[in-house]
């Protein structure tokens, strides 16, 4: 019913826009009144809605960096908001949690508990507390019901998939929702979750740049973590300085590309809420429900395609795209145009330092969707493997922080340390990462 209440017909005509120009349509139809009050109503339904919806919403937080300034303003406040806010489970309710999963002396592992949530999630919320040996801990608790309601929201939104072939038509939409819908309900299973953060606290044990909370208690439905505070990096987003900025961005670039070949992991849900700047200047990394398993690290074609693309080695970079997936057997492709397609995504690496910032990530954004635009024509004529679905998620929404921090580095230097097949295309240097 909620859902119901959104401007669905809106929606959908705004969706078949993004094939033409998704900024011109909304300037038609709606006002700037009207926008802001459509972007309140949308995101408070998905707020309430918690599951699958608010996962969305996250997702779609992440993009409003793409908005062009005009339309983003309205926006940016609504979406924002998701990243940390949503409404409390009753005290009750939690002890309810607590006592189902820790049995009824679960207050006898803490010293303290704090009734009142400090955060709150897609499908649990967070609460401080102090374990029984002294030491700050979060304890996070999925909301009753929350596997039914998410697995319900993913049958519902499984519904719009279809409209992803209106945008790519090459698209293996059934196959890319199986993946999708089977990496979100791994997100119910906080033993799994667990596994997962401890894995990435061993690997980044002690490292100078980032800080992982190791895992305290685990059991299917309450997760207890070590409490690492910091400032959030929304409020870096919001008012850090320049110097802040570029320094978070740093970190969070170092994540995304050195954690395949560290953990054999991919933190694959990079918005803002789950990432702060500890007081000792690291970046502390929360939440590790959705993760990406890489235990051979990144696939070793990203790379070596990537770095065959800034070098112009065109037909080279048509073979591999087509050997991995991403060109349809049956499609002949210009090798110049898949260049002219790729060189301006990879800009921020083409050199040795590229300022991230929203301006570039809305110009790269009507050249691939603009109506009549050469990239948008070639682009949607590519599919899309679903083994590289999490890879390009975290990618693009790592892309959309980094262009809210409006962050400067030298992003080309992290690739050459950490990525697989970029120092070495040719894959002859022995001490080459794979």
């Amino acid at each position: 019913m909620k859902l119901a209440s959104l401007p669905l017909g809106l929606a959908g005509r705004a969706t078949v826009g993004l094939g033409k120009r998704v900024t011109g349509l909304a300037d038609e139809i709606l006002s700037e009144q009207a926008q802001r009050r459509t972007a309140e109503h949308v995101f408070s339904v998905l707020g309430q809605l918690k599951g699958g919806a608010m996962k969305l919403g996250q997702a779609l937080s992440i993009f409003e960096a793409a908005l062009p300034e005009h339309l983003a303003a309205p926006y940016r406040q609504a979406l924002t908001k998701l990243q940390n806010a949503a409404p409390p489970l009753p005290a009750a309710s939690v002890h309810g949690v607590l006592e189902r999963q820790m049995g009824p002396d679960w207050r006898d592992r803490f010293a303290e508990f704090d009734d009142a949530p400090a955060a709150a999630a897609s499908i649990g919320q967070v609460h401080r507390a102090v374990w029984k040996d002294g030491r700050p801990v979060a304890v996070k608790i999925q909301y009753p019901g929350a596997g039914d309601a998410l697995r319900s929201d993913l049958r519902h939104l499984s519904r719009i998939a279809p409209m992803f072939k209106v945008l790519q038509p090459n698209f293996d939409v059934k196959r890319i929702t199986v993946e999708l819908r089977e990496r979100l309900l791994e997100e119910l299973d906080y033993e799994l979750e667990a596994a997962t953060q401890q894995q990435f606290a061993d690997a980044f044990a002690d490292d100078p740049l980032i800080s992982v909370p190791a895992v305290v208690h685990a059991s299917p439905e309450v997760l207890v973590t070590e409490w690492i505070p910091g400032r959030p990096l929304a409020d870096v987003i919001a008012t850090g300085t320049q110097e802040e900025r570029d320094a978070a961005g740093l970190r969070l670039c170092t994540l995304h590309f050195s954690a395949p070949a560290r953990a054999g992991l991919l933190h694959a849900d990079p918005h803002p809420g789950n990432f702060a700047i500890g007081e000792d200047g690291r970046l502390v990394v929360y939440d590790f429900g959705a993760a990406a398993r890489l235990p051979g690290g990144m696939p070793v074609q990203v790379g070596r395609l990537t770095r065959l693309t800034l070098d112009s080695r065109a037909e080279e970079v048509v073979a591999g795209l087509r050997g991995e997936g991403f060109v349809p057997p049956n499609l002949d492709i210009d090798a110049k145009a898949m260049l002219e397609l790729l060189v301006p995504m990879l800009e921020p690496i083409a050199g040795e330092e590229f300022r991230f910032s929203r301006e570039w990530l809305r110009k790269e954004s009507t050249r691939l969707t603009g109506q009549g635009s050469e990239a948008a024509k070639l682009n949607k004529q590519l599919s899309f493997p679903p083994a590289y679905l999490l890879i390009h998620r975290v990618t693009m929404g790592s892309i959309g922080v980094l262009c809210q921090l409006g962050a400067t580095a030298n992003w080309r230097e992290i690739l050459l340390e950490w990525l697989p097949g970029f120092a070495d295309p040719e894959g002859t240097d022995p001490n080459r990462r794979a």
